[in-house]
């Protein structure tokens, strides 16, 4: 049983930010690590809450072979805090499919850790919840950790996984599939990568939440494997009984002024191919949510909304329901993932296709990171923008996609994967996107 303490930012000693950098680098020093920030970036419902998670113990355990009925009877003993994520991969215990490509990586397809200790950062106010050491000497431990170091980068060379070429062909092949009915839309990605890394996990993580902060942002440590997560997009968000998902299509590049950032929203604001994707994602999750909410209650809320963030701008649209009554957080979850966003529609189709095009598998990339409240409220992002790290095998991946329609053009597509790995890029100290082979 986890008893808690609270106490004002003001009687630390040091300021909010700094305090959160020393807890970070104390926090490292656990096994099982988790922290959420929506970095006071302004969004509807809000980002992520401000928390930060460790434990010395090991993972929830589930059962492999049916993970969301062994997920649903843990969940049903739950008392505390879980900190987790749902991988890609639970897309085979939903539908009759499979993942037959490599993985690097090596996440598990599901993993939550009930926190031993965290810390929750609201305004002014910090509230530590811990089930063992007094928390006012765990606040004086954190004190003695000093913030980590800024991130330098070292001398590797990212690849790409797919060539240019390559992936032209294939959005090609996928633009034939449209054209004979098997599906209109699909989310098609590329891995970039690098071997023989080594690298401080964290600071990484700090420098790309600084290059591109967004409000889904996030840092896990499983032992020997980092997701470092610049997510502006979220999955599904619980409050109460209401579900809210927000998904995004639609990109652009930020403007070097005002004036020419205007334009260019106004541009995406106006883009007819970009509307549609985002028009048959809506239709798409207003069919997944329907199926654990009552009839009638969902909802578009906003429609091509127009957010601008550090490296880009995007479309997003708002969608909510009311849970059923003999519905769980499970039965939204499961109804509703993997996010459509993400394949494409229809989604099983679309899915099939993903694994016979790409060549990676996606893992936790297409995923959903995120946490469950001891209310059994809940907030998953989108696992996009996100870097992933294996210590022990030293590799770095990062995976990129879009959108493919009828109407894309296998260029521009490939130029707006090379956008969204702008970020990314540019903290690991590559000057230059990989060659365009």
């Amino acid at each position: 049983m986890l008893h808690s303490v609270s106490v004002r930012v003001s009687d630390l000693g040091i300021s909010l930010p700094e305090f959160r950098l020393k807890a970070l680098a104390w926090a490292e020093t656990f096994p099982l690590v988790a922290s959420y920030t929506s970095n006071q970036i302004p969004y509807p419902y809000q980002g992520f809450d401000e928390l930060l998670a460790v434990s010395a113990g090991k993972p929830i355990a589930f059962d492999p072979d049916h993970v969301f009925e062994s997920l649903q009877q843990q969940l049903n003993r739950q008392e505390s805090l879980w900190c987790g994520y749902l991988g890609y991969d639970l897309k085979n215990q939903i539908e009759k499919l499979s993942s037959n490509n490599p993985d690097q990586v090596g996440f598990p397809p599901l993993f939550f850790f009930e926190p031993q200790l965290y810390l929750y950062f609201k305004q002014d106010i910090i509230t530590v919840y811990s089930s063992a050491d007094p928390i006012e000497n765990i606040l004086q431990t954190i004190h003695t950790y000093r913030a980590p170091e800024q991130f330098v980068a070292p001398r590797f060379e990212v690849q790409q996984r797919v060539s240019e070429q390559e992936y032209i062909r294939n959005v090609e092949r996928v633009r034939q599939h449209i054209l004979e009915g098997d599906v209109y839309e699909l989310n098609y990605c590329m891995e970039l990568f690098a071997e023989q890394v080594e690298l401080h996990p964290l600071a990484l993580y700090l420098a790309l939440n600084e290059t591109s902060p967004t409000p889904f942002s996030g840092f896990l440590k499983y032992e020997d494997r980092y997701l470092l997560c610049a997510s502006p997009e979220r999955f599904l968000k619980k409050e109460g009984r209401k579900l809210i998902s927000q998904p995004i299509k639609g990109t652009i590049r930020r403007g070097n002024s005002p004036e020419e950032d205007r334009q260019l929203q106004q541009q995406l604001r106006t883009d007819e191919k970009e509307l549609a994707e985002n028009m048959m994602i809506v239709d798409l999750v207003r069919n997944d949510l329907r199926r654990s909410c009552a009839t009638g209650t969902v909802k578009v809320e906003e429609m091509f909304g127009i957010y601008g963030f550090s490296q880009v701008s995007q479309m997003i649209s708002t969608i909510s329901g009311e849970l059923r009554e003999e519905c769980s957080p499970v039965d939204a979850l499961k109804g509703a993932f993997p996010m459509g966003s993400m394949t494409g529609a229809p989604k099983i189709s679309a899915m099939q296709l993903i694994d016979a095009l790409e060549v990676t598998r996606r893992g936790l990339y297409s995923g959903a990171f995120g946490y469950i409240k001891p209310d059994q409220d809940f907030d998953f992002n989108v696992v996009i923008r996100s870097l992933q790290y294996n210590a022990t095998s030293r590799y770095l991946s990062f995976m990129v996609g879009s959108a493919i329609t009828y109407d894309s053009v296998p260029e521009k597509e490939y130029d707006e994967c090379l956008l969204k790995a702008k970020a990314m890029l540019e903290v690991l100290g590559q000057k230059d996107s990989p060659e365009r082979v």
